[in-house]
């Protein structure tokens, strides 16, 4: 368990089972059809025709992959920064944490034991809402379970601004919320979406988005005097199953990735029409250049990085206007990229006067962590 330098794009006995596992969970992505078709023509491009029609940067950042962080025995499916550490979990239950200070070191990873410290829902969650029929939803034909429960898999945690509540969604199609002081069950929103809900984004302004295989993005807000999350609106553009998004810093651009191989960018409307507050996204057009299904998405500073069952990264920045222009594409993993993290490098020499440095770690199922230097000019 430790780094390595990063090796060149090689095939392997693995990159199959990689692809299958990737299919089971995004099975429009296995579709060749999909592939063939126009990626969503009637959304215009964003990006430069030459990036479009080569899938080339328009624009050449300086990168280059760092290290290859091995430990994980199966597919790498999260990553999440928290100060100088990286913590990973993968298919097989199995969560490590690294040290992001790779100088001087063959091992990694952090010595250090963690404990869970509770289950959600907890004992007493579940017991208190035990012996109430209301508190029983159908969650099968022929079964029920408290409203606290997730009955299938957990796709995406996000935490809220003040660190106070936990939310959470699930293939079951619904979203809860869990107060992070005790870890009680406080909302759950049964049905939220008419097929198993993939990701979660979250505005400091207290919008909630969620991205559906049902290929819809809903957006929720629970106002000023309310006990529960209401439906704003929601946002229906992409033509198969979305699986990332990702909000710009100021939470007014919202990225969403699909099997489609479109990133389309919704901007706030402030046309008065409804959505003058802020609550309903405008398409502004998409981010071209993948050639299989988008998985995952993170935003650091003016950057937007994609991972794909392609097996690639792409770093993406908005330029004047509404342009955006691919500067690098990243290559090196041999089985789909599954998720993404990435933070300002601020150790970095580089970084000065003429460009910011940055560091993006790529997590795939081909069970590695992948570790960029980045150097970015400014515009």
């Amino acid at each position: 368990m430790g780094f390595l330098p990063c090796p060149l794009p090689c095939q392997s006995s693995e990159e199959s089972d990689s692809q299958s596992h990737s299919d089971h969970f995004h099975s429009e992505s296995s579709d060749s059809s999909l592939y063939s078709q126009p990626s969503l023509p009637s959304v215009p491009s964003l990006t430069s025709p030459y990036s479009q029609q080569h899938g080339q940067p328009s624009t050449t950042a300086h990168h280059h992959c760092t290290a290859a962080l091995k430990g994980h025995s199966s597919y790498v499916f999260s990553l999440v920064l928290a100060g100088k550490q990286l913590y990973s979990g993968s298919s097989d239950s199995e969560i490590l944490l690294w040290s992001r200070d790779l100088s001087g070191s063959k091992n990694s990873t952090d010595n250090r034991k963690y404990n869970a410290i509770a289950t959600l829902p907890t004992i007493s969650d579940r017991v208190t809402r035990l012996f109430s029929a209301k508190n029983y939803v159908q969650v099968r034909r022929h079964k029920k379970c408290t409203w606290v429960h997730h009955v299938d898999t957990i796709s995406a945690l996000a935490l809220s601004k003040d660190g106070s509540v936990l939310y959470s969604v699930s293939w079951d199609r619904t979203f809860k919320l869990w107060r992070a002081s005790d870890f009680k069950c406080l909302e759950s929103v049964w049905n939220a979406h008419d097929d198993a809900i993939n990701a979660l984004a979250l505005s400091n302004d207290g919008f909630v988005y969620t991205g559906s295989a049902d290929r819809k993005i809903k957006v929720w807000k629970k106002n000023e005097g309310e006990k529960k999350h209401s439906l704003v609106a929601i946002l229906e553009k992409h033509k198969s199953a979305v699986n990332a998004l990702a909000l710009s810093t100021d939470g007014s651009v919202l990225y969403s990735g699909a099997c489609d191989r479109s990133i389309i960018v919704w901007e706030k409307d402030g046309s008065g029409g409804g959505g003058g507050d802020g609550r309903h996204m405008v398409v502004a057009g998409a981010l071209r250049g993948h050639t299989k299904a988008i998985l995952c998405l993170a935003v650091v500073a003016d950057l937007v990085c994609s991972g794909s069952a392609d097996k690639t990264v792409r770093i993406w920045r908005r330029g004047n206007g509404k342009s955006y222009s691919c500067l690098a594409v990243l290559e090196g993993h041999r089985g789909p990229v599954k998720c993404l993290t990435a933070a300002v490098d601020n150790s970095n020499a580089r970084s000065s006067d003429l460009g910011t440095s940055y560091k993006v770690y790529s997590g795939s199922l081909d069970c590695d962590i992948k570790v960029w230097q980045i150097w970015v000019p400014f515009l």
